[in-house]
């Protein structure tokens, strides 16, 4: 069970996002699109895993076009039972309507777990890189024993000093929001 410091701290991370204006959650997503763009690991990466957004999460659709226009390969994760999957994507077409309401491909698609990096959805994070999800742990179980590097997209007042840490949760590489991006100090 976890504890019921990450519970509130991701209750008030979220009621915080939540708050944030579409318009302005619309400008922050573009300049996190730019940004992506400058890390080298994302540029030469060949297969990237994204997610799809939901509620106030950071817009990654315009992203997810770029990079299927640029011929890389485009994966977003299916869950399947207590596990997730990446599988890859065509274009939105290969995407329809699964579990928690959020758009995932669709069964007929190929799935890969060795990918070169991962776009990971964020609640909250701290400078270090430590990362606060959804409570589910579906991204530190994929991530687990794998070397794939990973990405945070979040909003500036998402970066908090600590976030409890627990022993399967795996700290994030970059951090991007829209102001600037930085690796994290592991």
């Amino acid at each position: 069970m976890e504890d019921n410091n990450k519970k509130s701290l991701r209750e008030l991370l979220l009621e915080r996002r939540d708050n944030t204006s579409f318009d302005l959650l619309k400008i922050a997503s573009k300049k996190m699109q730019k940004r992506i763009n400058k890390v080298y690991a994302f540029k030469d990466a060949q297969k990237i895993g994204l997610y799809y957004p939901i509620g106030s999460e950071i817009l990654t659709q315009d992203i997810i076009q770029e990079l299927i226009s640029k011929g890389k390969e485009v994966f977003l994760p299916k869950v399947i039972g207590k596990n997730m999957e990446f599988r890859k994507i065509e274009d939105f077409g290969s995407l329809e309507m699964g579990k928690f309401d959020i758009m995932e491909p669709k069964d007929n698609c190929q799935v890969s777990d060795e990918l070169d990096i991962i776009v990971v959805p964020t609640v909250g994070i701290s400078p270090s890189g430590v990362r606060l999800g959804y409570g589910h742990g579906f991204y530190d179980k994929f991530l687990e024993g794998k070397n794939i590097i990973t990405i945070s997209l979040v909003l500036e007042k998402q970066i908090i000093k600590n976030i409890p840490k627990s022993d399967h949760d795996i700290n994030m590489d970059w951090i991007i929001t829209e102001d600037r991006m930085f690796q994290t100090q592991k």
